[in-house]
């Protein structure tokens, strides 16, 4: 079974969470010529179902700058939220990495799951959750970013080194492969932010049920 709580503190951070998610997406002023918005309705991620979809309105009167630093933006946290909801389901079926997470020889699989490994009485150290906090923040500033200004499109951060074959691909098959990518990163970003809500809801086995809990 699963041990849940409530914690103040995870609803606030949940919900620091979301505003600042909006915050990069908030309209700004334009000093440069707009854009018409059926210039964006080809663009990839505009398919079937829903075709080019903009609620919300952050492509009116928005340029190709103003629509490419949203769609780098969508792309990172679509890429944070599939790591965030692996990592959720790995480590609740039970898999840690081997070995002691301190000093003190507490191994990994000691803490609690979600987010309860980083808030609430059994949460790891403070001194931990600062140490995860600097590392991305150096990977933020210093590395998933477009370092030698060779990139083919936003969120291209392969920066020269990091290729995978991609280069011999040909134009169609890297459509089709970003398309994935970005399809993929939306249903995480809903997916990890549902798990995020059910831990918070009393004797919810967030995804128990689809493992044997």
């Amino acid at each position: 079974s699963i041990l849940c709580y409530y914690d103040p503190k995870m609803k606030t951070t949940i919900l620091a969470t979301l505003l600042s998610a909006a915050a990069a997406f908030a309209p700004a002023k334009q000093a440069v010529q707009t854009t018409s918005l059926s210039a964006f309705q080809n663009e990839l991620g505009a398919q079937e179902p829903l075709g080019f979809y903009d609620p919300w309105g952050f492509l009116v009167d928005a340029d190709q700058e103003r629509f490419d630093r949203l769609r780098y933006v969508e792309l990172k946290h679509g890429r944070i939220s599939m790591l965030a909801f692996v990592g959720q389901i790995v480590t609740r079926a039970g898999l840690h990495l081997p070995g002691s997470v301190d000093l003190d020889g507490d191994s990994f699989d000691s803490f609690p799951d979600g987010a309860a490994a980083l808030f609430g009485e059994d949460a790891i150290p403070t001194a931990g959750l600062v140490q995860l906090i600097g590392f991305v923040g150096l990977l933020e500033l210093f590395v998933m970013k477009d370092v030698t200004g060779e990139a083919e499109f936003p969120g291209d951060f392969r920066n020269g080194a990091l290729d995978f074959g991609w280069d011999t691909f040909g134009p169609q098959t890297k459509l089709r492969k970003r398309a994935i990518e970005l399809n993929n990163g939306r249903a995480a970003m809903m997916g990890i932010l549902g798990l995020m809500m059910h831990e918070q809801i009393e004797g919810n086995p967030v995804i128990g049920v689809f493992i044997g809990y």
